[in-house]
This record gives C-alpha cells, structure tokens and sequence, in this order.
C-alpha cells in the first residue's frame, strides 16, 4: 500500500491566533496557565486578555425564602491590582495589547460570556485535574467552558508534558 503524502499546510491553512483569554485564580496553576498564554500571545503577535471572576458565595437558604448570593469579601480592588500586575508584566514581555479585568459570577459562564464579547480565537484555562468523587463535588470548570465555548480551549494541567 502506497501511501501519498500530503502537504503540512498552505497558505491558507495557517493558523491565526489574534486574541488570547487567560482565566485566573491566582493559584500557582493558574499562574502556568498564563506563562502559556503568554508564550502563544509572544508567538502569534497576539492580543491578550487576563481575567479575573469573583464568584458568589451561595449561603444556606430556607425553604420559599430567596436571598441573592453575597459576593465573597476578598477584595476587588486587590484581585484589580493583580491582574495589572500580570498585564503589565506581558507587555514588559512584548505582548503590547495584554489588558486585564474582572467580573462577577459564575466562574464558567463568565469565561464564556468574556470570550464571546472580546471576540476571542483561544481560551488558555487551568485545571486540576480532579477525577472521581473530587471531580463529583468540586465539578470543573475547565470542562464547562470546553464543552460551553464557541473558540478552541486549552486545558493547562497541573501534572502534564511541558512544551513551553
């Protein structure tokens, strides 16, 4: 059997990658996730967004009764101060377009939601990788935004093959 080779790719097919969107917890994992959006952003000459969402605390509720969810007492104005921090350090990388901004809510739906309206071609999200009862209790929300984003999503995790 002969087989024919193909080329790797034309002209057309490359790949083009203008805007990049980095969730961040601050978690040293999260952290990786964004050196590799750092590096594909340097790579591409690509736009780059850090993220930030504060998410609700849900309280414990009585039967009929509805409280809205109260917003954890950590600090915006800290978790915005960190972002800059990261924004600036990618622009002192060379990434000139690295901005930064926070949100309020659901984690995956925020993340979503961000990479609709920026209009984003990559989502680089971390994960830890949780399996079994963890991942039952805890859930992912690195697979809610695979499953739920419009753009391709890579998964960063804690324990994999390093390529950067």
């Amino acid at each position: 059997m002969k087989l024919e080779t193909m080329p790797v790719h034309s002209n057309s097919e490359l790949i083009s990658i203008k805007k990049i969107l980095v969730p961040v917890d601050f978690s040293s994992l999260s952290k990786k996730a964004f050196k590799y959006a750092l590096r594909l952003a340097q790579q591409f000459k690509a736009e780059l967004t850090v993220l930030h969402v504060l998410e609700p605390i849900v309280p414990a509720t009585f039967e009929g009764l509805q409280v809205p969810p109260p917003f954890p007492e950590e600090d915006s104005s800290g978790a915005a101060k960190s972002l800059s921090t990261l924004a600036d350090s990618a622009r002192t990388a060379g990434v000139p377009k690295a901005r930064s901004f926070c949100r309020r809510g659901l984690a995956s739906h925020e993340i979503v939601d961000a990479a609709k309206d920026l209009d984003v071609d990559l989502i680089v999200i971390a994960t830890h990788g949780y399996i079994g009862w963890k991942h039952f209790c805890i859930g992912s929300t690195a697979e809610r935004v695979v499953r739920a984003a419009l753009c391709p999503v890579l998964v960063v995790r804690e324990k994999e093959h390093e390529f950067i």
